[in-house]
């Protein structure tokens, strides 16, 4: 028995709203063929959808713009940030949120407005914190009694008075992976909501003339399915603002439910569709503010993979083909753990498809893997390929947009990915691809 690859195989969800197949089988992105896009530019190469780009982000708005009480969504900028995509995100009339001081310094360069900026980080430098005073940052999210005292030095030697969320861990455990938990109390982020340190701090800074405490924070995790955690999160949350306002007499008007809004990486994912999500968080919060007697509050909410993730293909080309009867069949990209790090690191489940040519081959299961120098490099595990799959051909890996480019390394002295962004037959580097003379530059001798 053979099987043809049609559109079939690019499931929607996992796959940018405009990828398709032509009629000879080959993958399009954008009204581009891939074949054209790799001779162009190279691979391994990541091809952003901007159309579908565009659309998550006008998803995401839309469906917090009906909140009575007022609603922000930030963009996760960590998933991935390119001047490119900031200017995106502002023209779609999201916020953003950066999370250290080169985050920052893409932001301004792409000229986004600073008072719509919020600044996360366990670590924040006093140069980091200067810089974003003296920019306007919009919000700065307080995670350290440390952090505290050096703000409030800044914003005061600065004469302004500096707007500040208090980042709490409310004890969630999201389930999800153990290293993108971040609301359970074993925690490097926040401040425990258990212990009374978050009470403290928020004691603190009241009493700091040059911090305005507006809200508070948390973000239980990422790459999250269901609403269970963010429900216990905001009962926890509400409860805090409501001892907030017995112990000062003062109402907090932001609560920052941070983001966490998983994707499909595989057709077995089934996340919530951004909607359901928007409304299912609505009813959580009015809910407990309406049984704290508390005046619903602003809502922020910081998606970032849910954004991104889905807009992105990684392009690879397959260099050689091994197969060890009885094992596997290993099929060696020009690409890996230096693109993409999140198999290596989480155990992340990809998908991958045939993307220069139709074949009537039967599927056969393979794994994908790198060229880097670990056993671990594997890109997709088991994932059906045609088994006439040879050097030269081009296989495509969806959902690359959140946290490949983001987390990409030099690892064996491989220069980093471009990222080309595909609009209505167009194409244009929005990231350039690194050189080897870049590499060299930074190595002094």
């Amino acid at each position: 028995m053979t099987t043809t690859v049609t559109t079939s195989d690019l499931v929607p969800g996992v796959w940018p709203s405009t990828a398709s197949r032509s009629a000879d089988g080959v993958l399009e992105i954008g009204g581009l063929d891939v074949r054209d896009l790799a001779q162009q530019y190279g691979t391994p190469l990541l091809v952003l959808d901007e159309d579908d780009l565009r659309a998550r982000c006008r998803a995401w708005r839309q469906a917090f713009d009906g909140w009575p009480s007022g609603a922000d969504v930030a963009y996760a900028g960590k998933a991935f940030l390119s001047k490119a995509v900031v200017k995106v995100v502002q023209e779609e009339g999201l916020g953003l949120d950066v999370c250290t001081g080169g985050e920052l310094a893409v932001a301004l360069a792409a000229g986004f407005p600073p008072a719509r900026l919020w600044f996360h980080g366990n670590n924040k430098s006093v140069a980091e914190l200067e810089r974003a005073v003296a920019a306007g940052v919009g919000t700065v999210v307080v995670d350290s009694f440390e952090e505290i005292v050096r703000l409030a030095a800044v914003a005061d030697r600065a004469g302004v008075r500096q707007r500040v969320y208090v980042r709490v861990t409310p004890g969630v455990e999201a389930h999800t992976h153990e290293y993108v938990q971040t609301g359970q109390e074993d925690q490097k982020f926040g401040f425990s909501l258990a212990s009374g340190a978050a009470a403290e701090a928020v004691r603190r800074v009241v009493t700091l003339p040059a911090l305005e405490l507006v809200g508070i924070h948390c973000h239980i995790g990422s790459h999250i399915f269901d609403t269970h955690g963010f429900s216990l999160a905001a009962h926890r949350m509400v409860e805090l603002l409501a001892a907030i306002r017995d112990e000062h007499g003062i109402e907090l008007p932001e609560l920052d439910l941070g983001g966490g809004h998983g994707i499909a990486y595989t057709a077995a994912d089934d996340p919530m569709s951004t909607a359901d999500h928007a409304a299912g968080l609505r009813t959580i919060v009015e809910r407990e503010c309406a049984a704290a007697g508390l005046a619903v509050p602003r809502v922020v909410v910081e998606p970032g993979r849910a954004v991104v993730g889905p807009t992105t293909v990684t392009v690879y080309e397959v260099g050689t083909v091994k197969d060890l009867p009885g094992l596997r069949t290993y099929v060696s990209v020009d690409g890996g753990m230096s693109d993409n790090i999140r198999t290596a690191l989480y155990d992340a489940r990809y998908t991958a498809v045939l993307a220069s040519r139709r074949s009537t081959a039967e599927p056969k299961n393979v794994t994908l893997c790198g060229k880097h120098c670990e056993s671990g490099d594997i890109v997709v595990h088991d994932v059906p390929l045609p088994a006439d799959l040879a050097p030269g051909d081009l296989v495509a890996v969806p959902a690359s947009g959140a946290y490949h480019r983001s987390m990409a390394s030099n690892y064996n002295h491989v220069p980093r990915p471009p990222v080309v962004a595909v609009s209505g037959g167009v194409s244009r580097v929005i990231v350039r691809r690194e050189t080897e003379d870049d590499l060299l530059a930074l190595d002094v001798g």
